[in-house]
């Protein structure tokens, strides 16, 4: 199996983590992969929230803006992590935590990061087919179901319509119920949520 480092090294050759034009990175900016998704921004006020695969942290910046208590995430870019880091030191009303991390380690990485840590929201933003790249199903369900065993409340996603249902029965194993499937970021690119039952 490849290691998450090859991915690296073929993206930066492809100019796709280009510390000089950060818009080379990602797909789409925060706000294009949040379509969909904004119910879960109406219920940050008090609330607890994870973001797996968070770039720069935009999103959970939005959530901290709107009354999110916490804030965690994770990404394996390590710059953004930093970035993240910095951006947050001055918002001092939301407990905040980056840490760069490798995904394809699965659940250990999240647990040498966060520990038993659980959340109110867990999000996975255009994340999990870059990860299924290089895991194998068992591998990446794992993941899937270990991060909906962190949400307390909701499990916010987006991604593409053939990822949905795996994540239908990864969320089901975890007593999470899909509750809301969008497609406002384009066909083939839905935004689902998954709430505790």
């Amino acid at each position: 199996m490849k290691s998450a480092r090859d991915w690296q090294e073929k993206a930066l050759k492809a100019g796709l983590m280009d510390d000089k034009n950060p818009k080379k990175r990602v797909q789409s900016l925060h706000d294009v992969r949040f379509e969909g998704l904004s119910d879960l921004m109406l219920r940050a006020r008090g609330r607890s929230v994870l973001d797996v695969g968070c770039n720069r942290a935009h999103t959970l910046y939005d959530f901290a803006q709107n009354g999110a208590k916490l804030v965690h995430g994770c990404d394996i870019y390590g710059p953004g992590m930093a970035a993240a880091e910095q951006w947050f030191s001055e918002v001092v009303e939301c407990e905040s935590k980056f840490v760069a991390l490798d995904l394809i380690k699965g659940a250990d990485a999240l647990q040498q990061a966060f520990g038993n840590q659980r959340y109110d929201i867990v999000m996975m933003l255009g994340v999990l087919h870059k990860l299924r790249r290089e895991m194998t199903p068992a591998e990446s369900s794992g993941l899937v179901r270990n991060l909906g065993q962190r949400a307390i409340e909701y499990f916010g996603w987006s991604g593409y319509t053939e990822e949905i249902p795996a994540l239908d029965f990864d969320m089901g194993m975890v007593g999470l119920k899909r509750i809301h499937t969008s497609e406002m970021a384009g066909a083939g690119r839905p935004a689902a949520i998954w709430r505790r039952i």
